[in-house]
């Protein structure tokens, strides 16, 4: 019975950010930040690791600031590394999509080594995902940020503004 109680809690922190997640993406960038943070309250540095995972992954997509943005996919990609790997809670399909993230938060900050590192990590972990609309997914924006760092130059160097522009 408590067993029940406990999954069903956890049921209704998932829904909740579901529901935050559903705000953001009908374009109330500010409130779903300002919910995910009173979610994240909640919750509080040591709640549960997947709460926490996909708080997180989804808080830093409301951020504005770059480096706010890495910061909270790094609680994500801390966070999902504390979930049982194989255990009914594990989630390794996360990881490729953690790992583009990260590489996406470094090319921003222009950090092509770091990046390259997270794609690495990324295309290596994907090598688990299915061949399903996910699996494709995650493969093609690997694909996508590797093509940016491979614009920007023998060794990613630069310049790290906007991507360089391809001959017509």
């Amino acid at each position: 019975m408590a067993e029940r109680r406990e999954q069903t809690a956890l049921d209704e922190v998932l829904t909740r950010i579901g529901q935050v997640v559903m705000l953001h993406h009908a374009g109330d960038r500010e409130e779903a930040r300002s919910r995910f943070l009173d979610l994240w309250t909640e919750i509080g540095e040591d709640g549960d690791p997947l709460h926490r995972c996909t708080l997180a992954h989804y808080l830093a997509d409301t951020q504005d600031d770059p480096a706010d943005e890495l910061a909270w996919d790094l609680r994500a990609l801390a966070a999902a590394r504390e979930l049982p790997e194989g255990g009914p809670r594990g989630v390794p399909g996360f990881f490729p999509s953690l790992h583009v993230n990260l590489a996406a938060d470094y090319i921003k900050l222009a950090r092509p080594e770091a990046a390259r590192t997270h794609l690495t990590d990324a295309r290596t972990a994907a090598q688990s995902l299915a061949d399903d609309g996910y699996g494709k997914g995650v493969r093609a924006a690997i694909g996508r940020l590797e093509s940016r760092l491979e614009e920007r130059g023998p060794g990613g160097g630069g310049p790290w503004g906007p991507p360089r522009q391809r001959p017509s």
